[in-house]
């Protein structure tokens, strides 16, 4: 195949800005997908995706499109990319394998604060950048002010950017004209060793695990033998082929610069690494392609089965998901509460929501979750430094010399009214004002810096409230900086349930102590005896609520008599109940586990 015909682009955006719907246009345009079968969200193929309307994997398609311009056929690879700052990875990955990116932006919310993140990016892989104002159909939308934050932000002119109304097609051909005229086609020689970038790969019942690659350099055809560079791994191709009109489909050679999959009998999805360079045993090249930056998780939690029985099924669930999702991470671990079960690590509480439900919908499991930490580092007593990532690692408060949390360097775009309350906000949660730049007359970006442990769970839900749906964030992982670290335990009837424990600053203990009290309270059912419940930082109680037992008339068959015979029947109750209480198990019901993670 002629490479001057061939171009690899991205649509990246903020989450909601319709690049999706683009992708879906583009697919229509290019004869993709007939009239009969076309509908929303073509390239998200999980159910998840479709009722939540976000894109949360990465996905790849060839496209053929003959230019009017040109009058020449090319071939288009398209990756519709996430939105949401959770799934940033699967952007990174994305765009690593791509020569230039479509940047959307919405007519009527204009530069958010993914739109920033996500540009700079492109830039730091040296892509081609398309400007385009998506939605101006709508109501909402302000074309001008909307030029004008990216013209001064983003740097563009006037003329590079395109309008556009995915949901209408206003501007799609004008986008694909403008992919073959600005974004160049891919450099690779066909003579040279082979050099294939692995940037993806799925499970497949009947295929196993499907390979996606980019070829820098060379060929690839079926009968060659490849190398992983990394894992050192030998595979005989089974099929070769690329990823057209949303169906696999074989062909016989692929050449540098293309994109396309294999598949070579692959059972284990562990033995696939993300980045790993592929090559030919026979004419290997000499080094490595550079690959991704090691992706660190942000959020840890554990991962239980309900029943004990379905964790060779939950590690295997694991192994799959971890094939199409990089970026998590677990190892196994043993709870006095739920027995074994895994560590597992996210980029985000969204990130870990979604794997959740994942791994329920997809391989029918039932899970527990435990509350999420962020990863501490101590220094022991000892001078050894060591990373804290569940409330069993932490040492002795004696064995503890210094205690560090990690700190994130918080953009927000905002609009200029909600600043007051905003900058309010994130000072309540221990964030340090950095800087604030105005972006236009309605709009403000401001900078924060603040502990990774407060905008993990309900930060960004409040910055919506408070902007009334027009704010945005995105966070990056910046430092480690001192701080008093604490374990707050849950006790039930004086036994720790190490599912509710959790590290934390101590100044936030007694504030997280009364919160959780109170919820497990209206959370546990009443039992048969009394429960009590207790939030307790060591051997101090810091909060305390009890649930009353259910009451049993056990008097209610006498109808009168001595008072002494009532008394000998309540007096029996009592000893029950007292025994009941040191023998009786607490039922804690799964709603329980889920709604402290929200606290």
């Amino acid at each position: 195949m002629d490479k001057s015909l061939i171009r690899n682009f991205s649509i990246i955006a903020h989450i909601d800005h319709g690049k999706s719907t683009l992708a879906d246009r583009i697919l229509e345009v290019t004869g993709a997908v007939d009239k009969r079968h076309k509908g929303d969200q073509l390239l998200d193929d999980m159910d998840l995706e479709k009722e939540r309307g976000i894109t949360i994997k990465a996905s790849m398609v060839r496209l053929s499109y003959r230019s009017k311009t040109q009058g020449k056929e090319y071939v288009l690879n398209l990756i519709d990319t996430p939105g949401h700052v959770d799934f940033t990875y699967e952007v990174s990955k994305s765009l690593a394998a791509c020569e230039g990116a479509v940047l959307v932006v919405d007519a009527g919310q204009g530069i958010e604060a993914q739109t920033v993140a996500n540009y700079y990016l492109a830039l730091e892989n040296n892509l081609q950048i398309i400007p385009v104002i998506n939605k101006i159909d709508l109501s909402s939308a302000d074309v001008p002010r909307v030029k004008k934050q990216i013209i001064n932000v983003l740097g563009f002119r006037e003329e590079d950017i395109i309008l556009a109304s995915a949901k209408e097609g206003t501007g799609v051909e004008e986008i694909l004209e403008r992919i073959i005229e600005v974004i160049p086609a891919p450099e690779g020689e066909i003579d040279n060793p082979l050099k294939a970038l692995v940037f993806d790969c799925r499970f497949d019942a009947y295929k196993g695990v499907v390979v996606f690659v980019r070829i820098k350099d060379g060929k690839i055809n079926p009968s060659t033998q490849l190398k992983m560079m990394h894992s050192g791994a030998l595979y005989k191709i089974e099929e070769l082929g690329v990823f057209k009109n949303l169906k696999y489909d074989a062909v016989d050679l692929l050449t540098g610069g293309e994109v396309g999959y294999f598949t070579a009998n692959i059972r284990d999805p562990r033995e696939i690494i993300i980045g790993d360079t592929i090559t030919d045993t026979k004419n290997p090249c000499k080094e490595a392609l550079p690959g991704y930056r090691q992706c660190k998780p942000l959020v840890f939690c554990g991962i239980y089965p309900v029943n004990p029985g379905d964790f060779p099924e939950l590690r295997d669930a694991m192994d799959k998901l971890k094939l199409s999702d990089a970026s998590f991470v677990f190892e196994p671990e043993n709870s006095q509460s739920f027995g074994s079960g895994f560590r597992c690590g996210f980029l985000g509480l969204l990130h870990m929501e979604i794997v959740q439900e994942r791994l329920e919908r997809e391989y029918g499991l039932n899970l527990i979750l435990t509350v999420p930490n962020v990863v501490y580092r101590v220094k022991t007593a000892s001078g050894e430094l060591i990373e804290v990532d569940t409330p069993a690692k932490l040492p002795t408060n004696q064995g503890i010399a210094e205690a560090q949390e990690p700190y994130a360097s918080l953009l927000m775009i905002i609009p200029v009214d909600s600043i007051e309350a905003v900058c309010d906000f994130a000072k309540s949660r221990r964030g340090q004002f950095v800087a604030n730049e105005y972006l236009g007359e309605d709009r403000v970006k401001v900078i924060f810096s603040i502990p990774l442990s407060e905008i993990i769970v309900d930060f960004y839900d409040r910055v919506k409230s408070l902007t009334r749906g027009y704010g945005s964030l995105d966070y990056e992982f910046k430092e480690y900086l001192p701080t008093k670290l604490v374990r707050l335990d849950i006790l039930l009837n004086g036994v720790i349930c190490d599912a509710f424990s959790s590290l934390m600053c101590k100044e936030r203990a007694l504030s997280k102590a009364h919160a959780l009290v109170s919820k497990l309270k209206e959370l546990i059912p009443r039992q048969l005896f009394e429960v009590a419940i207790q939030a307790a930082v060591g051997s101090q109680i810091l909060a305390s609520e009890k649930v009353r037992s259910v009451g049993k008339h056990v008097t209610a068959k006498c109808y009168g008599g001595d008072i002494t015979r009532k008394r000998k029947l309540w007096d029996e109750q009592k000893k029950g109940k007292k025994r009941l209480k040191q023998f009786g198990k607490v039922e804690i019901p799964q709603e329980a586990f889920l709604e402290v993670l929200k606290i």
